[in-house]
């Protein structure tokens, strides 16, 4: 592919993403000064946005598949398995990738960066991010730390191929550096479940942490937090799913085991109605039925059915001895629909006396909802951090 069909590819993907927002002006100077294909690699996994399957892209096999790629919005996987998986063949779990760019300036532009700003970036990855928040507020207020030695060392390589030269950490994300705090932005390319109290500390008053927060019950969401007195509080202005900080890692699989143990009975709540709720429902849930999780289940034997999978991941983790689970199977053309359960705990009758409240409380969107973050732990609320969300008992 010649220099003018890709960059006419690169200008077509950034008069996209300017359309609907998420690319602002001076965002767009830095992607235009920091191109996207220095910080892919000739082989790698593509993710697209959407329904649709990955495939496996090469630079030397398909040069215009390669390049029609790099400047889509589809997130590459970029390692597998910590390095051992095979990128083309896609088998493994994603350890390190280039976001798709919709959300990489989604979140850039949430962290509301000012000129001579101090932004630490936890998860080089790639290091399109370092290099992009480089190109705004100039490499030496930029520090970006990778937990993967390997992927630092590429990252320092694409970095300086695109003219920029941040301070670059082998470490642990989740400790932050504190030699280089206090931050006034801290922009993070992994998911957490709980936030390290490092990043609040090492943020200034008044500093703001863009991070994706995965909690275990639903999918991932975009936190902004703004840090006031060693407490960070805020919203979640979108949705965003993003492997888990390698610090967080865990495993949820449907393992229903004692099964012969099981109790069953039946319940009129359609399945769906849970398995599809929209990401507000799911926070509700998340607060008020603390260690559950909802396993995705494949629906795709044209029966027409619907399992609803649920599993204990607390401290036992799913799967363990004594964990409780849940299967709610929507029946179609039942009144009523089959609920199979095992454990201590009666997973489907919590998870599900979770979603009536938020019914009752008129179903606020996501936007009412927010995270605070403290050194005695993190919390959801409604509409103000005084209106805590609590599971009862």
């Amino acid at each position: 592919m010649t220099g003018t069909s890709h960059s006419h590819r690169a200008r077509a993907l950034a008069d996209e993403l300017a359309a609907d927002g998420r690319l602002t002006e001076s965002w767009r100077r830095a992607y235009e000064d920091t191109p996207r294909h220095l910080f892919v690699p000739d082989v790698a996994w593509a993710v697209p946005d959407g329904p649709a399957r990955g495939y496996a892209i090469d630079r030397g096999e398909d040069q215009a598949a390669w390049w029609s790629t790099v400047y889509s919005d589809s997130s590459v996987i970029t390692q597998l398995d910590d390095g051992t998986g095979d990128l083309r063949t896609g088998k493994g779990s994603a350890s390190c990738s280039c976001s798709a760019p919709g959300i990489v300036f989604t979140s850039l532009r949430m962290l509301d960066v000012y000129d001579h700003h101090r932004a630490l970036d936890v998860g080089t990855g790639t290091g399109w991010t370092a290099a992009l928040l480089s190109h705004r507020i100039g490499d030496r207020n930029v520090v970006s730390i990778e937990v993967d030695a390997q992927l630092a060392a590429q990252a320092a390589q694409n970095i300086s191929a695109a003219g920029h030269a941040p301070r670059l950490i082998v470490g642990d994300g989740a400790e932050g550096w504190a030699d280089g705090a206090p931050y006034d932005r801290v922009h993070v390319t992994c998911a957490v479940q709980t936030f390290p109290c490092a990043w609040v500390e090492q943020t200034s008053p008044g500093g703001v942490i863009v991070a994706p927060w995965s909690p275990a019950y639903g999918n991932g969401q975009l936190a902004r937090l703004v840090v006031d007195g060693g407490t960070a509080t805020g919203r979640f202005p979108t949705s965003a799913s993003y492997m888990m900080l390698r610090a967080q890692r865990r495993t949820l699989a449907w393992v229903p085991h004692h099964a012969d143990e099981a109790n069953e009975g039946r319940a009129q709540l359609d399945p769906r109605t849970l398995g599809n709720a929209s990401p507000a429902a799911d926070l509700a849930i998340t607060a008020l039925v603390p260690g559950v999780a909802r396993i995705p289940a494949s629906t795709e034997d044209g029966s027409g059915g619907f399992p609803l999978l649920l599993v204990e991941a607390g401290a036992e983790g799913a799967g363990q001895s004594d964990s409780a689970w849940a299967a709610a199977d929507y029946e179609p053309g039942a009144v009523d629909h089959r609920v199979t359960r095992y454990g201590r705990r009666n997973l489907w009758e919590e998870v599900s006396n979770a979603y009536l409240p938020w019914i009752g409380w008129g179903q606020p969107d996501r936007e009412r909802f927010g995270l605070s973050v403290t050194p005695a732990g993190q919390h959801l609320w409604l509409d103000h951090p005084g209106r805590r969300l609590v599971a009862e008992g």
